[in-house]
């Protein structure tokens, strides 16, 4: 129990009349910590157990996840997690932790590397495979009703809009951009950005060539390090200019040759 702010307006639709809304809010938080005091309580109620403690800060989910079903690329893909409990608590739902068998299988998910997760996006791993809607009942009496969805995998690159949500056995392929509040049942094309419920395709990210160059480049194959020194030439929409330094500076694992 606590008080706060919208608990204490009694005193105040006389004061708001008389004095300046500065004063009144000052006077109203006095009163707010006197009583909390005298109460033994918090100002404030107290933080949600979770790995960060504002929402503006961020968790490296290769550093925090433990579930042998998720299998993560590099070290950079991050979840913005501010008031909620973490990546795998809850932005990842109805997954087993323990690991799959061929007696049980557990369907997988694979997330790429720079890969950003908004704040209270889903992907739902589970769940409804119990629930079957070309049955009379679609109540899960007992797990004869289950089916696999296949693996889920998010592509590097991609980026997750705050409270999205990624059905199971959806792939997202690089470059991916998916809209806030949109619900993705269906595969995304490299450099798609979509939105809606259902998600839809509302444009792409490059012209087909370009995007053509980008898959050809294998970008994310590179070291991290490398990607990271390239900051400069990431932060634009020149693809050639990528291209080019990528050529020139030789750094490519496959030494690549597609011409402009």
């Amino acid at each position: 129990m606590f008080i706060s702010n919208n608990q204490i307006v009694f005193p105040f639709s006389f004061i708001l009349h008389s004095r300046p809304i500065e004063w009144a809010q000052t006077v109203k938080i006095r009163i707010i910590k006197i009583l909390n005091s005298r109460f033994g309580l918090p100002m404030h109620p107290p933080q949600i157990n979770t790995p960060v403690k504002h929402w503006c800060e961020f968790e490296f989910i290769a550093k925090t996840v433990t579930n042998p079903n998720i299998h993560i690329k590099g070290h950079y893909s991050y979840y913005s997690a501010y008031w909620d409990q973490g990546f795998e608590r809850c932005v990842v739902r109805y997954l087993h932790d323990k690991p799959s068998t061929q007696e049980k299988p557990i369907d997988q998910l694979y997330i790429g590397n720079f890969v950003c997760f908004g704040a209270e996006c889903v992907i739902m791993m589970g769940g409804n495979q119990l629930h079957r809607p070309d049955w009379i009942s679609t109540f899960p009496f007992d797990t004869r009703s289950f089916l696999t969805a296949g693996d889920t995998i998010i592509a590097d690159g991609c980026w997750i809009g705050s409270r999205a949500m990624i059905m199971q056995g959806v792939k997202l392929g690089e470059g991916a951009v998916i809209a806030t509040g949109a619900i993705v049942t269906q595969d995304v094309p490299p450099y798609a950005i979509v939105g809606g419920v259902p998600a839809k395709i509302i444009k792409y990210r490059f012209p087909p060539k370009q995007i053509e160059k980008l898959l050809a480049l294998k970008l994310y194959d590179l070291d991290e390090k490398q990607i990271l020194k390239m900051r400069e030439q990431l932060q634009t929409d020149d693809v050639n200019a990528l291209f080019e330094f990528l050529s020139t500076y030789g750094c490519h694992p496959n030494n690549f040759k597609l011409t402009l």
